[in-house]
């Protein structure tokens, strides 16, 4: 973690009343996307956000337009060390967090055998241990608040794709890992939720059309399941799942509709998957994996860059 951690001093307005008005959240990789809106979602409902992430100017932008105090600090998920005092400073500059969004994620596209060990395990280490991090540096806090640790899934927890194999698999074990969880800090008034999320329009997706299966994976589906949504309107989702102290939250919300159908989910994309890479799109699995997104490549920049451990 770099010491860049600031507090906003800029205070438009407040929200009196409401449920979260007047308590903290935090929530990780909050430099842009899905992360940015909800902590802009957070502060517009009343509430003091601290915004965590790699990117510090655009962490900086984000709680700069932000209507109620905001921290910005400037730490990878992956650093136990870094999160925990990370969760002091959250502490002494706005109080005991409410409510933690475990956000943080990166994706890599492209087959298994073609994506190096050390990237596909910084998906992994980013996605789900980075998750399990954040939920210990805060648990102290959120016992004490009684709060609400919300952990930010997808789709790709109920079935895996290929080409994808890093971010399926560390999906589907940040689920597992929230399931276990709630059953642990239930008795201690903290309340645990898992957010489905569907297409969104974050950078992440911009490269999966690079990627014929998921391309056509993607165009087998209804249409209604094809839309991409924007990052505010999820993160509006997200935060009302919140506000409820929801135990599953789905952007969109037809995706509850999903959940008896998961045993099925395997057996279509594998009959999709075999077709597609039957015709030319085999070619793909040549290709190098490459990291996707905009905030994926920063996060692998900053890990890789010279005397740089990670934080």
């Amino acid at each position: 973690m770099r010491d860049i951690s600031t507090v906003s001093t800029a205070v438009r307005h407040r929200h009196a009343g409401g449920p979260l008005a007047g308590r903290v959240a935090v929530v990780t990789g909050a430099a842009r996307g899905i992360g940015a809106a909800l902590a802009r979602n957070l502060s517009d409902a009343g509430m003091s956000v601290a915004l965590l992430g790699r990117e510090e100017a655009s962490l900086r932008a984000t709680a700069g337009a932000l209507p109620n105090p905001s921290l910005c600090v400037e730490a990878d998920v992956t650093d136990d060390a870094a999160l925990r005092a990370a969760a002091r400073q959250v502490q002494e500059a706005l109080g005991p967090a409410s409510v933690v969004a475990a956000n943080a994620g990166i994706a890599v596209g492209g087959p298994f055998d073609r994506t190096s060990a050390d990237l596909w395990q910084r998906v992994i280490d980013v996605n789900l241990t980075g998750s399990a991090n954040t939920a210990r540096a805060f648990l102290p806090q959120l016992t004490r608040t009684r709060g609400y640790f919300l952990q930010v899934a997808s789709t790709a927890a109920l079935g895996s794709s290929p080409m994808m194999s890093a971010y399926c698999a560390s999906k589907a074990g940040v689920e597992s890992f929230a399931l276990a969880l709630r059953g642990e800090v239930e008795p201690d008034g903290v309340a645990v939720g898992i957010a489905y999320v569907h297409w969104t329009g974050t950078d992440m997706i911009s490269g999966l059309d690079e990627l014929p299966v998921l391309r056509a994976l993607r165009r087998h589906q209804p249409r209604f399941a094809r839309r991409v949504r924007s990052p505010e309107q999820v993160a509006a989702w997200l935060a009302d799942g919140i506000t409820r102290r929801s135990r599953s939250v789905y952007a969109p919300p037809w995706l509850r509709w999903c959940q008896p159908l998961r045993p099925l989910f395997p057996a279509i994309v594998a009959h999709i998957a075999r077709r597609e890479l039957r015709t030319p799109a085999r070619g793909e699995l040549t290709a190098q994996a490459t990291v996707l997104g905009a905030g994926g490549l920063a996060d692998w920049n900053a890990r890789n860059a010279p005397g740089d451990r990670g934080h």
